[in-house]
Protein backbone atom coordinates (compact mmCIF):
# COMPACT_ATOMS: atom_id res chain seq x y z
CA UNK A 1 0.00 0.00 0.00
CA UNK A 2 0.96 3.52 -0.52
CA UNK A 3 1.02 6.30 1.78
CA UNK A 4 -1.31 9.34 1.58
CA UNK A 5 -0.01 12.21 -0.16
CA UNK A 6 1.10 14.76 2.10
CA UNK A 7 3.87 18.00 1.53
CA UNK A 8 7.67 16.89 2.29
CA UNK A 9 10.00 19.62 3.89
CA UNK A 10 14.16 19.23 4.18
CA UNK A 11 14.92 21.76 6.12
CA UNK A 12 19.29 22.65 6.76
CA UNK A 13 18.82 24.03 9.89
CA UNK A 14 17.26 23.82 13.87
CA UNK A 15 15.49 27.29 13.47
CA UNK A 16 13.78 25.60 9.84
CA UNK A 17 12.64 23.29 11.82
CA UNK A 18 10.68 24.77 14.22
CA UNK A 19 9.32 27.19 11.94
CA UNK A 20 8.05 24.33 10.57
CA UNK A 21 6.54 22.95 13.28
CA UNK A 22 5.37 25.98 14.67
CA UNK A 23 3.28 26.91 11.39
CA UNK A 24 1.87 23.11 10.88
CA UNK A 25 1.63 21.81 14.22
CA UNK A 26 0.21 18.40 15.02
CA UNK A 27 -0.10 18.14 10.95
CA UNK A 28 3.53 17.30 10.88
CA UNK A 29 5.77 14.81 11.52
CA UNK A 30 8.82 14.79 11.88
CA UNK A 31 11.42 11.94 9.74
CA UNK A 32 14.47 10.51 10.91
CA UNK A 33 15.89 7.17 10.27
CA UNK A 34 11.98 6.14 9.26
CA UNK A 35 12.55 2.64 10.44
CA UNK A 36 8.97 3.21 12.46
CA UNK A 37 7.21 6.00 10.33
CA UNK A 38 7.80 4.76 6.85
CA UNK A 39 6.05 1.25 7.42
CA UNK A 40 3.07 2.91 9.52
CA UNK A 41 2.82 5.65 6.65
CA UNK A 42 2.44 2.63 4.29
CA UNK A 43 0.04 0.68 5.88
CA UNK A 44 -1.96 4.63 6.44
CA UNK A 45 -1.84 3.99 9.83
CA UNK A 46 -0.35 7.08 10.10
CA UNK A 47 -1.44 10.09 7.51
CA UNK A 48 0.95 12.81 7.98
CA UNK A 49 -0.11 15.90 5.91
CA UNK A 50 3.27 17.61 6.29
CA UNK A 51 6.31 15.21 6.74
CA UNK A 52 9.50 16.98 7.79
CA UNK A 53 12.87 15.17 7.09
CA UNK A 54 15.57 15.99 10.03
CA UNK A 55 18.12 13.77 7.84
CA UNK A 56 20.09 16.96 6.91
CA UNK A 57 20.88 17.30 10.52
CA UNK A 58 23.88 15.82 10.56
CA UNK A 59 25.20 17.86 13.73
CA UNK A 60 22.80 15.93 15.88
CA UNK A 61 24.85 12.62 14.90
CA UNK A 62 27.35 11.75 17.30
CA UNK A 63 28.88 9.58 20.30
CA UNK A 64 30.95 11.98 22.56
CA UNK A 65 32.10 11.76 26.28
CA UNK A 66 32.18 15.63 27.85
CA UNK A 67 31.27 16.73 31.66
CA UNK A 68 31.65 13.84 32.80
CA UNK A 69 28.64 12.23 30.48
CA UNK A 70 27.97 10.35 27.41
CA UNK A 71 26.29 12.36 25.04
CA UNK A 72 24.03 11.09 22.21
CA UNK A 73 23.57 13.54 19.49
CA UNK A 74 19.20 12.50 18.35
CA UNK A 75 20.04 11.43 14.92
CA UNK A 76 22.97 9.22 15.76
CA UNK A 77 22.17 6.17 14.19
CA UNK A 78 21.72 2.42 16.88
CA UNK A 79 25.23 0.99 14.73
CA UNK A 80 27.43 4.13 15.56
CA UNK A 81 26.32 3.90 18.90
CA UNK A 82 26.96 0.03 19.14
CA UNK A 83 30.72 0.74 17.42
CA UNK A 84 31.53 2.59 20.38
CA UNK A 85 34.59 1.86 22.63
CA UNK A 86 32.84 4.02 25.70
CA UNK A 87 29.58 2.51 25.07
CA UNK A 88 31.29 -0.55 25.08
CA UNK A 89 33.77 -0.51 27.84
CA UNK A 90 31.42 1.71 30.38
CA UNK A 91 28.08 1.10 29.49
CA UNK A 92 27.43 -3.00 28.31
CA UNK A 93 23.91 -2.51 28.89
CA UNK A 94 23.44 0.09 26.64
CA UNK A 95 25.56 -2.00 24.07
CA UNK A 96 23.41 -5.42 25.09
CA UNK A 97 20.31 -3.25 23.97
CA UNK A 98 21.64 -1.91 20.86
CA UNK A 99 22.74 -4.96 19.49
CA UNK A 100 19.39 -6.63 19.53
CA UNK A 101 17.52 -3.31 18.09
CA UNK A 102 15.64 -4.72 14.61
CA UNK A 103 17.50 -6.14 11.95
CA UNK A 104 20.84 -4.34 10.62
CA UNK A 105 18.70 -2.15 8.34
CA UNK A 106 17.01 -1.34 11.40
CA UNK A 107 20.17 -0.78 13.46
CA UNK A 108 22.03 1.35 10.35
CA UNK A 109 18.80 3.74 9.86
CA UNK A 110 16.99 4.08 12.81
CA UNK A 111 18.31 6.60 14.92
CA UNK A 112 18.64 7.43 19.16
CA UNK A 113 16.27 10.13 18.92
CA UNK A 114 13.53 8.67 16.67
CA UNK A 115 12.93 5.51 18.95
CA UNK A 116 12.81 7.74 21.92
CA UNK A 117 10.08 10.11 20.54
CA UNK A 118 8.50 7.50 19.29
CA UNK A 119 8.31 5.75 22.63
CA UNK A 120 7.00 2.11 21.71
CA UNK A 121 6.76 0.39 25.21
CA UNK A 122 8.28 -2.87 23.46
CA UNK A 123 11.23 -0.68 22.73
CA UNK A 124 15.00 -1.03 23.14
CA UNK A 125 15.65 2.11 24.14
CA UNK A 126 13.26 2.70 26.78
CA UNK A 127 14.48 0.51 29.41
CA UNK A 128 18.02 1.64 29.00
CA UNK A 129 17.65 5.34 29.67
CA UNK A 130 15.34 4.81 32.71
CA UNK A 131 17.79 2.54 34.29
CA UNK A 132 21.03 4.79 33.27
CA UNK A 133 18.90 7.93 34.33
CA UNK A 134 19.45 9.64 31.40
CA UNK A 135 18.38 12.98 30.59
CA UNK A 136 16.42 14.42 27.12
CA UNK A 137 17.39 17.83 25.56
CA UNK A 138 15.21 19.10 23.43
CA UNK A 139 14.31 22.55 21.65
CA UNK A 140 11.70 24.80 21.10
CA UNK A 141 9.80 28.20 20.56
CA UNK A 142 10.58 29.31 23.75
CA UNK A 143 13.72 27.68 24.15
CA UNK A 144 15.93 24.46 25.56
CA UNK A 145 14.86 22.33 28.24
CA UNK A 146 15.96 19.12 29.81
CA UNK A 147 13.51 16.24 30.39
CA UNK A 148 14.05 13.84 33.15
CA UNK A 149 13.45 9.96 32.84
CA UNK A 150 10.64 10.71 35.58
CA UNK A 151 8.50 12.37 33.30
CA UNK A 152 9.52 11.40 29.92
CA UNK A 153 7.06 8.80 28.92
CA UNK A 154 3.61 9.64 29.32
CA UNK A 155 1.93 6.99 27.82
CA UNK A 156 2.23 4.57 24.51
CA UNK A 157 4.22 6.98 22.05
CA UNK A 158 3.43 9.46 24.23
CA UNK A 159 6.18 11.65 25.54
CA UNK A 160 6.71 14.71 26.98
CA UNK A 161 8.10 16.32 24.20
CA UNK A 162 6.02 19.47 22.49
CA UNK A 163 4.83 19.09 19.08
CA UNK A 164 6.78 22.20 18.57
CA UNK A 165 9.60 20.58 20.21
CA UNK A 166 12.41 18.62 18.41
CA UNK A 167 14.28 16.37 20.55
CA UNK A 168 18.30 17.09 20.09
CA UNK A 169 20.22 14.88 22.72
CA UNK A 170 20.44 12.46 25.28
CA UNK A 171 22.52 12.61 27.78
CA UNK A 172 24.36 9.70 30.24
CA UNK A 173 26.23 10.60 33.57
CA UNK A 174 29.36 8.38 33.35
CA UNK A 175 29.14 5.63 35.87
CA UNK A 176 31.04 5.39 38.76
CA UNK A 177 33.83 3.04 39.17
CA UNK A 178 32.52 -0.51 40.12
CA UNK A 179 29.45 -0.37 37.84
CA UNK A 180 28.28 -3.07 35.60
CA UNK A 181 25.19 -3.65 33.66
CA UNK A 182 23.16 -5.72 31.60
CA UNK A 183 20.25 -5.91 29.10
CA UNK A 184 18.23 -8.79 28.45
CA UNK A 185 15.07 -9.37 25.96
CA UNK A 186 13.12 -12.25 25.54
CA UNK A 187 11.74 -12.43 21.99
CA UNK A 188 9.97 -14.99 19.63
CA UNK A 189 12.82 -14.63 17.07
CA UNK A 190 15.53 -12.34 16.06
CA UNK A 191 14.87 -8.71 15.13
CA UNK A 192 11.07 -9.19 16.59
CA UNK A 193 9.52 -6.58 19.57
CA UNK A 194 10.07 -7.73 23.60
CA UNK A 195 7.65 -10.13 25.04
CA UNK A 196 9.17 -8.43 27.99
CA UNK A 197 12.84 -6.51 28.84
CA UNK A 198 14.89 -5.68 31.80
CA UNK A 199 17.98 -3.11 31.80
CA UNK A 200 19.98 -3.61 35.26
CA UNK A 201 22.54 -1.17 35.91
CA UNK A 202 24.57 -1.99 39.52
CA UNK A 203 27.33 -0.16 41.26
CA UNK A 204 29.26 -2.46 43.25
CA UNK A 205 31.67 -2.51 46.26
CA UNK A 206 34.78 -4.90 46.09
CA UNK A 207 32.46 -6.95 48.59
CA UNK A 208 29.85 -7.08 45.93
CA UNK A 209 27.70 -5.01 48.01
CA UNK A 210 25.22 -2.60 46.51
CA UNK A 211 26.09 0.94 46.27
CA UNK A 212 23.40 1.97 43.82
CA UNK A 213 20.78 0.27 41.20
CA UNK A 214 19.03 1.52 37.99
CA UNK A 215 16.27 -1.40 36.79
CA UNK A 216 13.86 -0.81 34.22
CA UNK A 217 11.18 -2.70 32.62
CA UNK A 218 9.99 -2.75 29.05
CA UNK A 219 7.00 -4.33 27.35
CA UNK A 220 6.22 -4.34 30.57
CA UNK A 221 3.26 -1.93 30.86
CA UNK A 222 2.15 1.49 28.90
CA UNK A 223 5.48 3.03 29.21
CA UNK A 224 9.06 1.30 29.93
CA UNK A 225 8.84 1.11 34.11
CA UNK A 226 11.26 1.95 36.49
CA UNK A 227 11.18 -0.59 39.30
CA UNK A 228 11.85 1.47 42.09
CA UNK A 229 11.61 -0.44 44.92
CA UNK A 230 13.75 -3.14 43.49
CA UNK A 231 16.37 -0.72 43.21
CA UNK A 232 15.77 0.67 46.84
CA UNK A 233 15.72 -2.96 47.78
CA UNK A 234 18.79 -3.75 46.52
CA UNK A 235 20.59 -0.69 47.76
CA UNK A 236 23.41 -1.19 50.39
CA UNK A 237 22.69 -5.20 50.13
CA UNK A 238 25.36 -7.85 49.63
CA UNK A 239 23.97 -9.60 45.93
CA UNK A 240 23.15 -12.81 47.13
CA UNK A 241 21.06 -15.27 45.52
CA UNK A 242 18.33 -14.65 48.34
CA UNK A 243 18.68 -10.95 47.76
CA UNK A 244 18.17 -11.47 44.18
CA UNK A 245 15.35 -13.20 44.80
CA UNK A 246 13.66 -10.91 46.88
CA UNK A 247 14.62 -8.21 44.46
CA UNK A 248 12.71 -10.20 41.98
CA UNK A 249 9.57 -10.39 43.69
CA UNK A 250 9.86 -6.41 43.97
CA UNK A 251 10.17 -7.21 40.02
CA UNK A 252 7.39 -8.92 39.29
CA UNK A 253 4.84 -6.69 41.56
CA UNK A 254 6.18 -3.59 39.25
CA UNK A 255 5.08 -4.97 35.92
CA UNK A 256 1.74 -4.33 34.56
CA UNK A 257 2.21 -6.44 30.94
CA UNK A 258 -0.90 -6.20 28.84
CA UNK A 259 -2.24 -9.41 27.34
CA UNK A 260 -1.19 -10.24 23.44
CA UNK A 261 0.06 -12.58 21.30
CA UNK A 262 2.93 -12.72 22.67
CA UNK A 263 2.01 -14.05 26.23
CA UNK A 264 -0.17 -13.31 29.35
CA UNK A 265 0.23 -11.11 31.73
CA UNK A 266 1.20 -13.57 34.15
CA UNK A 267 3.76 -14.93 32.05
CA UNK A 268 5.20 -11.77 30.80
CA UNK A 269 5.56 -10.72 34.64
CA UNK A 270 7.49 -14.29 35.53
CA UNK A 271 9.32 -13.16 32.35
CA UNK A 272 10.39 -10.30 33.66
CA UNK A 273 11.81 -11.60 36.93
CA UNK A 274 13.31 -14.32 35.66
CA UNK A 275 15.51 -11.86 33.16
CA UNK A 276 15.81 -9.77 35.86
CA UNK A 277 17.54 -12.54 38.16
CA UNK A 278 19.71 -13.16 34.70
CA UNK A 279 20.60 -9.78 34.28
CA UNK A 280 21.53 -9.30 37.77
CA UNK A 281 24.28 -12.73 37.36
CA UNK A 282 25.61 -11.17 34.11
CA UNK A 283 26.31 -7.80 36.09
CA UNK A 284 28.11 -9.04 38.71
CA UNK A 285 29.91 -11.36 36.63
CA UNK A 286 30.91 -8.98 34.03
CA UNK A 287 31.93 -6.48 37.16
CA UNK A 288 34.37 -9.51 38.42
CA UNK A 289 35.89 -9.76 35.02
CA UNK A 290 34.12 -11.87 33.00
CA UNK A 291 33.67 -11.20 28.97
CA UNK A 292 29.77 -12.22 29.03
CA UNK A 293 26.95 -12.03 26.15
CA UNK A 294 23.51 -10.26 26.61
CA UNK A 295 20.84 -9.15 24.72
CA UNK A 296 18.83 -11.84 22.94
CA UNK A 297 16.92 -14.30 24.97
CA UNK A 298 14.71 -16.95 23.11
Amino acid sequence: MYPRAFEYFAPDSIPEVLELLSRYGEEAKLLAGGQSLIPLMKLRLVNPRILVDIGRLQHLAYVREEDDSLRLGALTCHTYVLESTLVRQRFPLMADAVSVIGDTQVRNWGTVGGALAEADPAGDWGPVVLALDAGIRCVGPKGERVLGMDSFFVDAYTTQVAPDELLTEVVFPLPSEGSSGAYLKLERRAGDFAVVSVAVQLSLDQKATCRAAGIALGAAGLTPIKAVEAEAFLSGKEIRPDVIEEAGERVFQAAQPLPDIRGSEEYKRAAARSLFKRAVEIAVRRYQGETLEAGHVH
